[in-house]
């Protein structure tokens, strides 16, 4: 994937078009690409101050940015402490994959019932391309190539309602969405699960897909908590505070 398809998908959900401060729109984009993608951990210090030196800015603008994204539940921000990345308990996770399990089996029924043969054939084609990320192990290009997928099923499916539920679920997902990929072999499951979902669509089977994909974020959820089991750190040892220049 380009960085193209990285910023557009973050312009749209923080509605970044909509503000007329580019600089503003920069950082938010720049601190949302780092948490989505892991290169700044929940719990993580947000410094505005090293912020403020990398963009070259005062902190003013440092400050709306990582607002906007408080908004969007990627940060938190808290009186008399440095704003920092928002670290979702287990159970926001696990209601945040239970109310996405029930949205994505009825955007699969939606997409067999809708889904013209030409609009099958172009997500076989990309499904077939991020059969090539996973195989070349490539978790980042992968990510957001099933985030592309999964936006053009929501767009073909045709519901506006269900496209802007989806919408506001998004930006708390997709941190959680990257972090189940990098658990070892996830890649290779995940598209496993993308095929047999393809399938099941262009064979016309609403009930198999929407299974399908039900069981699909089933198992994501499970690397999420695996992965975050995994990276916790030892008991008895408070978690390492970093500054996000670091």
């Amino acid at each position: 994937m380009t960085d193209y398809d990285t910023h557009e998908v973050l312009k749209r959900l923080l509605r970044l078009r909509d503000r007329r401060e580019p600089l503003v729109a920069q950082i938010a984009e720049w601190v949302g690409a780092g948490i989505i993608e892991g290169r700044l951990q929940p719990g993580q210090d947000l410094n505005s101050v090293d912020l403020s030196q990398q963009f070259n800015t005062s902190r003013t603008p440092v400050r709306e940015a990582l607002m906007l994204l408080e908004q969007e539940g990627l940060v938190e921000m808290k009186a008399r402490r440095r704003p920092r990345v928002a670290a979702p308990s287990p159970q926001d996770i696990r209601d945040i994959y239970h109310v996405r399990r029930q949205l994505l089996s009825m955007l699969a029924a939606l997409l067999v019932e809708r889904a013209s043969d030409e609009d099958m054939a172009n997500l076989r084609a990309e499904v077939v391309r991020m059969r090539k990320l996973a195989d070349a192990g490539d978790v980042d290009a992968y990510f957001w190539s099933h985030v592309h997928l999964q936006e053009r099923m929501t767009e073909i499916a045709g519901n506006g309602t269900l496209k802007q539920i989806l919408d506001s679920l998004a930006l708390r997902t997709l941190m959680l969405r990257h972090l189940s990929l990098t658990r070892p072999g996830r890649l290779a499951y995940s598209i496993d699960d993308q095929e047999r979902l393809i399938q099941a669509c262009e064979e016309r089977d609403g009930e198999l897909a929407s299974a399908l994909i039900a069981g699909a974020t089933v198992r994501a959820l499970r690397a999420v908590e695996e992965q975050r089991e995994r990276e916790a750190p030892s008991a008895g040892k408070p978690p390492r505070r970093r500054s996000a220049k670091a």
